[in-house]
This record gives C-alpha cells, structure tokens and sequence, in this order.
C-alpha cells in the first residue's frame, strides 16, 4: 500500500464497503476491521475485552443471534452446514468504537487504518449532508417542478390532427 507522511494510505472505497447500517447505526464489524488491521478477530476482540471499559453500549455491540441470520441471507458468506463463515455473532463498533480501538491497538498500522476509517465516516456524514440540502431545495421547488413536468407531458403529446381527411367516407 502507498504510504503518505509514514502512515499507508487506505482507499476510502475499500474502507466505505466495510461500514454498515445495522440498528440505525454506521458501524463496522470485528472481522472487517481485523482485516483492515492485519489481525485475526479473535486477537482483536481480546484487546478490545481487555480494555472493555473503554467500549461502552454506544461505541459498541454484538449482533444479536437473528440480525446474524439476517446477515448471512444478506451477504450470502457463510455455509453453517460446511461449517464455514460467520458462526458466531459479531461485534459491531460505531464511528467512536473505531477512534477507540487506536488506543487499545498501538501498533502503526492501526493508527494509518484509523486515520483512514475516521476520514471515511466524515466524508460519508458529508455526502450525506449535501444530500438532505439537495433533498431541501428541491422539496422547496416542488410544485413548480410539478408544473414542469406536466407542461413538458403536454410538449411530448403528438399534435392534435387539424388536417381534413381525403378519399371516399
């Protein structure tokens, strides 16, 4: 990976693909951040239960057995019955639960990856926002989009037909 000011550089697309919505929330999941951090999860999640005092319910959770089902038929990744995929219900850490983790995960990498995720929910909030001011703006101009859009059907109809017919009633 490109390194920027010694820390890599991680694309923000790869990063948003790893953020969901789960509970109204943006969050990402233990695998998914363990993959990003070079770790496996269950390396993760012992820093993280060491340093559970520093996770509240608010910077993170674990997905209850049916959201897990959920998952599963969602992104199609796990096959119980071969025994491969997502077995056990995962933790799910907010926007803050991720800052968190750079305090429990120390190494360099962690810190470059934090950086980038941080990056990635901030300009996720700011697409957003310019979102709702677009949404805003047009609701505002409503009906008269309304009477455009009704004038432009009228312009798109075939003219009636003014010219006499010839030949034999």
């Amino acid at each position: 990976m490109p390194k920027t000011r010694g820390h890599l550089v991680i694309p923000v697309e790869h990063i948003a693909r790893c953020i969901y919505l789960i509970r109204g929330e943006k969050v990402m999941l233990d695998y998914d951040l363990a993959d990003l951090y070079s770790v496996e999860t269950k390396v993760l999640n012992q820093q993280v239960k060491r340093n559970i005092s520093r996770f509240p319910k608010d910077f993170m959770f674990q997905l209850t057995r049916r959201e897990l089902e959920e998952w599963r038929s969602q992104i199609v990744t796990s096959n119980p019955s071969a025994k491969m995929g997502l077995r056990r219900q995962p933790y799910a850490f907010t926007e803050p639960g991720v800052a968190m983790l750079s305090s429990v995960l120390r190494s360099e990498k962690a810190i470059a990856v934090n950086i980038g995720i941080i990056r990635t929910f901030i300009r996720m909030r700011e697409v957003l926002a310019t979102h709702k001011d677009l949404a805003r703006k047009v609701e505002k101009h409503d009906k008269e989009i309304a009477v455009l859009y009704e004038y432009l059907q009228k312009l798109l109809e075939p003219p009636p037909s003014s010219k006499r017919k010839i030949g034999y009633l």
